[in-house]
């Protein structure tokens, strides 16, 4: 049962029998809004303000003991049993096997699909986080300008591997859509979003990454993703 879980007395469900969905929407927790909203399951969005410290509360921490957002439990787990599950790739990967959506069965796509996730995840997500800290937020009082420096770099060498990939591949890791394209392009949105980096990081030479960018934000599942929770 959600009263099972301890964090459901703080954020108190309304439709129990919805995905009860704990997140803020920073590029991490548009995944996985965004990635509810594609698969059509029914969800109920928690704010989790980071800014006021809502993640180190004894509550969140029950679900999720590394204090990060996003989170969700899904009531009706495998076997029919509520499961709480956190980390935004284990989530997409869950959700798309869940409803047999935007990962393919085909073990070579499969593979080149959670291959192009992990790359999101140990690569762009961190990577384009510290560059956002030291351009945009309280690292650019930092005198000392090599952190900066170094993050910006490995922002542009990471946007031309994509930029790469996807002048071949109309999606990141293939010819159609998978979690891999949703788990990114909120990464990358932030980038001339939140951070106001475009003229930096000069964005506008990605052609292929920006025409595949553009493809992501107007789909309706995304333009409802960055709302969300309101």
């Amino acid at each position: 049962m959600l009263s099972d879980f301890p964090i459901t007395q703080r954020w108190v469900p309304i439709n129990p029998s919805a995905i009860q969905l704990y997140s803020m929407a920073t590029p991490n927790g548009i995944k996985v809004s965004a990635m509810l909203e594609e698969t059509g399951l029914d969800y109920e969005a928690h704010k989790v303000s980071i800014l006021e410290g809502d993640q180190m509360t004894p509550e969140f921490l029950s679900l999720n003991p590394n204090n990060k957002i996003p989170a969700i439990i899904d009531p009706s787990g495998p076997g029919g049993q509520p499961m709480g599950l956190w980390e935004t790739g284990a989530i997409l990967m869950y959700l798309a096997e869940k409803t047999g959506r935007l990962l393919p069965t085909d073990t070579v796509k499969r593979a080149h699909a959670i291959q192009w996730l992990m790359w999101q995840m140990g690569g762009a997500g961190p990577m384009f986080g510290q560059f956002g800290f030291f351009f945009k937020m309280g690292g650019a009082a930092f005198e000392d300008k090599r952190p900066l420096e170094r993050y910006s770099a490995e922002t542009s060498r990471l946007l031309s591997v994509l930029d790469q990939q996807l002048s071949r591949n109309e999606y990141v890791a293939g010819d159609a859509m998978t979690i891999a394209d949703v788990a990114t392009w909120p990464w990358v949105n932030v980038l001339s979003g939140f951070y106001g980096a475009a003229e930096h990081l000069n964005l506008g030479q990605y052609a292929h990454l920006n025409r595949w960018l553009q493809g992501m934000l107007g789909r309706p599942a995304s333009q409802k993703a960055i709302t969300v929770p309101a």
